[in-house]
């Protein structure tokens, strides 16, 4: 007989997710470029709504019936094939505990979203992962990775942590080969910083095939990461199994309000879409040009670049060069990429003086 309450045993294989850092070791607040938000803020609408949300002493709408109607409406899809989450993270939770646990595997590639991990293991099931091609998803490794075990796929595209993108040819391609009866998750946090002419199709599969999810989120391009409003989409019956396990009342009043506005600002999104593609293109070459030093930037499609270390400055050394300058950026030695950083998109005198710096520390290490 146990004298304590016994965990599952899987629990203990689950590491804590790790936020990226808002400040040095120090304590010292640094411009934070750690966590992919929104360098320009929300909406003014988004902000506006706050005085008009529910009063705080009323629970809020546990089915979020006026956002999934204007999500509807927006993407012309049923709002009876859309579940709102306490960000597109509990989503991610819910599809693996919808369709996998012990004796199943939840498979996604290499060098992908470090939620993927705990997401598998949360629930029982054992995570597999099919190695990547140029620091991307290639479909051909996760067909063969798939088993008879295998229950869900998970497939962040734009690809976090590395910016990564499969074209629409290739996202068919991988749910064409997949067996009918494993859950293909498309997770499109940075879709919108995606040109709308490169589309991938997620949206159409999820409206028409069903065994498809597609994971949305209202953090990155609407600029309301700290209010936790995620979306997702797919047939009626996965997404009646996905609200048996979902939070009651997972999104607040406010953030439904906020959320609800912000959808109405399209061309706060389309500012930030450009924004983020003009600075980015700029500090890609600032980067490319320090390629005689060893650096290089993985081709990205979403609001934050992997800038890769292959001369005598290391990634852990510009890491420690930035934060010494007052930027936080993203080392992730723990996904073996340890030769890298990640670092989001700020704003233009932001990243021009990380180019500068990161030239300034590899021209001192040689």
């Amino acid at each position: 007989m146990n004298d304590v309450p016994t965990p599952k045993p899987w629990i203990s294989g689950i590491h804590a997710y790790v936020p990226g850092k808002a400040a040095g070791d120090d304590g010292r607040v640094v411009a934070k470029l750690s966590a992919n938000e929104n360098p320009l803020g929300c909406s003014p609408l988004a902000m506006a709504a706050i005085a008009k949300a529910e009063h705080p002493s009323r629970y809020p709408d546990g089915d979020s019936t006026a956002l999934r109607a204007a999500l509807g409406t927006f993407y012309g899809i049923a709002p009876a094939q859309i579940i709102m989450g306490a960000g597109s993270g509990e989503l991610l939770y819910l599809a693996a505990s919808g369709y996998a646990g012990p004796g199943d595997e939840v498979l996604f590639s290499q060098y992908s979203f470090s939620l993927y991990d705990i997401v598998a293991r949360r629930c029982g099931a054992e995570p597999v992962e099919a190695p990547a091609k140029d620091y991307g998803s290639d479909v051909d490794a996760l067909l063969a990775a798939v088993t008879k075990r295998t229950r869900v796929l998970l497939l962040a595209n734009p690809n976090n942590p590395t910016g990564t993108y499969l074209p629409r040819s290739e996202v068919a391609r991988l749910h064409a080969g997949l067996p009918q009866d494993v859950l293909l998750v498309l997770d499109q946090a940075y879709a919108e910083y995606v040109a709308p002419e490169d589309d991938d199709g997620s949206l159409e599969l999820a409206a028409t095939q069903p065994n498809v999810l597609v994971t949305r989120t209202f953090s990155k391009a609407y600029g309301l990461a700290g209010e936790r409003v995620g979306w997702g989409t797919g047939s009626i019956a996965v997404i009646e199994v996905l609200s048996r396990l979902r939070g009651a009342f997972n999104v607040s009043n406010t953030a439904q309000a906020i959320a609800l506005a912000a959808l109405g600002d399209q061309a706060f999104v389309e500012q930030s879409r450009r924004h983020n593609a003009e600075v980015r293109a700029r500090f890609a070459q600032a980067i490319t040009a320090l390629g005689n030093h060893g650096l290089r930037m993985v081709p990205s499609e979403a609001n934050f670049v992997l800038v890769v270390f292959e001369g005598a400055l290391s990634g852990e050394a510009a890491y420690q060069a930035l934060t010494s300058a007052g930027y936080m950026t993203r080392w992730l030695p723990g996904q073996g990429l340890g030769h890298t950083l990640r670092i989001t998109i700020g704003t233009a005198e932001q990243m021009d003086a990380i180019a500068a710096i990161l030239r300034g520390a590899a021209e001192a290490a040689k």
